[in-house]
């Protein structure tokens, strides 16, 4: 059987845990690049995080890889507060694309305000938390939940769907024929 190599689109430790989660060793050979999102650092809607996820796909498939994984979180504004949103893509070097986005919950008011005035999540939840590098590792979505769902979790579940579509497309048999 040929391995597969995948590119993420993220260094983030949390990102990968995911991805190498769902393609494993030694069917797929998971390797992280560092490559732009072309959005803000702080994506402030679902369309504005879901193009930095397709973005950061596509730029994998330029390092060589047979398949990219973008992954991307950001906020989105609604009726009753600001939420934390998080978008997945996968893009095959055949030209499949495949997006799937996850689950919201509502940041606490005196977080929002601080996005609002245009910090970044990560600065902010490292700040609140007095915790380096909370968005390697359990994120807000960890903190906000009692640590029931961390951000691995949250993104391990997009990839998941991502993979999902991967397989329902029958590309994961293509590929096995290469």
């Amino acid at each position: 059987m040929k391995t597969i190599k995948v590119g993420i689109g993220s260094t983030n430790q949390a990102k990968i845990d995911a991805v190498t989660s769902v393609f494993s060793y030694p069917k797929y050979h998971v390797q992280a690049f560092s490559v732009p999102s072309s959005v803000s650092s702080q994506p402030f809607s679902e369309e504005e995080t879901k193009r930095g996820a397709i973005h950061r796909a596509r730029e994998v498939l330029e390092k060589g890889m047979s398949i990219g994984v973008g992954l991307e979180g950001g906020v989105v504004p609604m009726d009753d507060g600001l939420y934390v949103c998080n978008w997945g893509a996968l893009k095959t070097v055949t030209g499949e694309e495949m997006t799937a986005g996850g689950a919201k919950i509502r940041l606490p008011k005196e977080i929002a305000v601080q996005l609002y005035e245009g910090e970044e999540l990560g600065r902010v939840m490292e700040r609140y938390t007095k915790k380096k590098g909370i968005r390697h590792k359990e994120g807000a979505i960890g903190v906000f939940t009692a640590g029931h769902v961390d951000r691995a979790n949250l993104f391990q579940h997009i990839v998941q769907l991502l993979y999902g579509q991967y397989q329902f497309c029958g590309m994961d048999k293509e590929d096995r024929n290469k």
